[in-house]
């Protein structure tokens, strides 16, 4: 068996803030790169209002045009669609965007049995948007998202006040999904934190193929220049927090696909309070897949190599 050889075994749906920090271009980069996975097309989807990374009321433009330079430089031709520019104003109503139609329309499809995943690196407004636009794709497709708070028992990151980024980004989105029947496996906040690189290893295994490799690494130096400016000093390692959605979807077994070289656990659903936090879990709660241990070997060596394999094989 060899990589040249490999046929798509699933759909994904990439969706994510691109215009915030520079972890999901890692993980497109790495999607598009992965020829198990088939891309019906990418979202690019909101921050949360007057985010650091990007204040303007077009964030979701924003990411569009990120994602789809992106693309180019790869050689894909992958569409992407707009998501909202805001979030939900509650659980119940959805926001009727391209981005939630075309989730919608793919999970119908019936032309196809690959599996239907939609990966989500930032927040939840189009999947909820979707869900609650037409509920019958709940059982069409399985959610797979960064982002939630650590579980009781499970310590918190020093210096934390207040509910995860992600989840914090759309709290009204969150609380529909995880209301909803939808199947769904999540990195919380204690798992995606593990996926952890070296500058030294960006230097020496990501800058040097390509227009990508130096892409992907100038758009983290320039996030530390900009935070040396506000006085914090970065260290030596960087967070590609969204590459656990490769993991989940295109990095799993050959026999009963799952990825199983990573540790999760089985939870009820629990709601999600207005603060963003876990609240009780509704009688009836579906079970949740709940990673806890990541295998970053195999994430990011897979990621090097074929990020390797793509510059050598560039005129």
């Amino acid at each position: 068996m060899s990589l040249a050889t490999v046929k798509p075994r699933i759909r994904v749906i990439v969706d994510n803030d691109f215009s915030g920090d520079p972890d999901d271009l890692y993980q497109l980069a790495h999607h598009v790169l992965s020829p198990s996975v088939e891309i019906p097309f990418v979202i690019g989807s909101h921050l949360r209002v007057g985010d650091g990374f990007d204040p303007s009321e077009v964030q979701a433009e924003n990411a569009v045009r990120i994602a789809r330079g992106l693309l180019d430089l790869i050689g894909s031709s992958i569409p992407v669609v707009q998501g909202s520019n805001v979030g939900l104003t509650d659980a119940v109503t959805p926001i009727d965007t391209p981005a939630a139609r075309a989730i919608i329309a793919e999970a119908l499809r019936d032309d196809t049995e690959l599996p239907l995943v939609v990966a989500v690196g930032g927040g939840l407004t189009e999947i909820a948007s979707a869900l609650l636009l037409e509920p019958s794709i709940a059982d069409r497709l399985t959610v797979v998202w960064i982002g939630g708070p650590e579980y009781p028992g499970r310590p918190k990151p020093p210096g934390i006040d207040g509910s995860e980024y992600n989840l914090r980004i759309d709290i009204p989105s969150a609380q529909a999904v995880f209301a909803s029947s939808v199947a769904l496996h999540q990195f919380p906040r204690d798992a995606y934190r593990q996926a952890l690189v070296s500058l030294a290893e960006l230097d020496l295994r990501v800058r040097p193929h390509g227009e990508l490799g130096h892409r992907l690494v100038t758009a983290i130096d320039l996030l530390s220049e900009k935070l040396a400016g506000f006085g914090v000093l970065g260290g030596e390692t960087y967070c590609l927090g969204d590459s656990p959605l490769v993991l989940a979807t295109a990095l799993t077994t050959t026999f009963e696909p799952d990825a199983a070289s990573s540790a999760w656990e089985l939870r009820p659903a629990p709601s999600i309070t207005d603060e963003g936090e876990y609240g009780p879990v509704p009688e009836g709660a579906r079970e949740i897949r709940v990673y806890t241990r990541l295998d970053t070997r195999l994430m990011f060596e897979d990621f090097f190599l074929k990020l390797e394999r793509w510059a050598a094989s560039r005129p």
